[in-house]
């Protein structure tokens, strides 16, 4: 009967969450030139935005993961997205031309390290010599190199295997890999009572969210940006003002059960945060990290991407 309902719960998050894997998905009418063409993930802060249908006018397509949404970005086949603290450094080294016109306030348990009850690990340490999933170049792509810098490890102390969000549980559940790297709502529905959460990025990362906007529409879109802007800043604090009642919404949108949703969302959404110098100087300090690992091609220069005609946006 367990492994039923593994199998199950694994169907459920591969159609539920996966959407389109790294193909986008439109499900407005094309946008146009004029347009705001906006990518999203389904638990990203654009995703309360989306539900509550408070930017009309706008094209939503759909990412399972914040790598999948910077290579449409590259594309040209969105004008903005959102993501994680990593997919801007990859995004940037990728030579994808895009500026950095929004972020959240921090959300470190919102990315865990999950591993099962059974195998009797106390910390993140016990894995040396283990196998490790995650997402490459998503946000717990740098959790994962702070969680190793905290305990004196490196890459070479673990197998790392990197697996997409609706690959990496099924080898989870299925004891193919021995811990997994997740952010929510993944994270809140693989939560199960013979499910350990080993660590969490509280002191080591800050998990913001970033608003990505193209080069391109930056310069030709700027107003139709500063005013979608304005509306995600007041649709995420009314979201943290009604917590039930932005449940209710996004449970439809997340296509998972009113429960999980609250429980992830308690932990996950924040505040939109002030995009200034600080900004820049964390996302640099994240990707020289990267460089010194060879994890990318050469040096990035991140603080110059933060755009500062787009910080009025913020509170």
């Amino acid at each position: 009967m367990r492994r039923s309902l593994a199998v199950l719960a694994t169907v459920v998050l591969a159609v539920a969450l996966g959407g389109c894997g790294d193909d986008s998905s439109s499900d407005s009418a094309t946008g146009g030139d004029s347009g705001l063409r906006i990518g999203y993930q389904r638990f990203g802060g654009l995703s309360l935005v989306k539900a509550r249908g408070d930017a009309p006018g706008v094209t939503w397509s759909l990412f399972e993961s914040g790598p999948a949404l910077t290579e449409a970005l590259k594309a040209g086949a969105i004008d903005l997205g959102q993501t994680g603290e990593a997919p801007p450094i990859f995004a940037a080294a990728a030579k994808t031309p895009f500026v950095v016109a929004g972020v959240g306030a921090p959300s470190p348990k919102s990315e865990a390290v999950l591993v099962k009850e059974s195998k009797g690990y106390k910390s993140f340490a016990d894995l040396k010599g283990k196998t490790v999933a995650l997402n490459k170049g998503s946000n717990v792509h740098w959790l994962l190199l702070k969680l190793l810098e905290a305990n004196q490890m490196t890459l070479q102390d673990i197998n790392v295997k990197y697996l997409k969000p609706a690959e990496g549980r099924p080898a989870f559940d299925n004891d193919q890999v021995d811990a997994w790297v997740i952010w929510d709502p993944y994270f809140a529905l693989a939560e199960q009572p013979a499910v350990q959460v080993l660590a969490d990025a509280s002191g080591v990362a800050n998990n913001r969210e970033y608003i990505l906007v193209s080069k391109d529409a930056a310069d030709r879109k700027t107003e139709q940006i500063k005013s979608f802007l304005h509306a995600y800043e007041k649709t995420t604090a009314w979201g943290i003002a009604h917590a039930d009642e932005r449940a209710k919404v996004l449970a439809p949108e997340l296509k998972i059960d009113e429960p999980t949703t609250k429980r992830a969302l308690a932990r996950a959404a924040q505040p939109v945060g002030q995009l200034d110098a600080t900004i820049g100087a964390e996302l640099q300090t994240i990707a020289d990290g990267f460089t010194s690992l060879e994890l990318i091609p050469g040096k990035v220069d991140m603080k110059s991407l933060v755009d500062p005609r787009f910080a009025e946006a913020a509170p």
